[in-house]
């Protein structure tokens, strides 16, 4: 019975930690546009 309420929070943990680096990843990938975004204006202003 201990056994399998442990394989079950274990198995809830990974699948909350795979939500998560979803978040991350959608995140980081956003901040990355912007600071991309950024640079490229930065860029455009010094070029002209």
């Amino acid at each position: 019975m201990l056994r399998q309420t442990q394989r079950r929070r274990s198995r809830w943990l990974e699948g909350q930690s795979r939500r998560n680096m979803r978040i991350h990843a959608i995140r980081k990938c956003q901040t990355n546009r912007q600071r991309n975004s950024l640079l490229f204006a930065i860029h455009d202003q010094w070029a002209s």
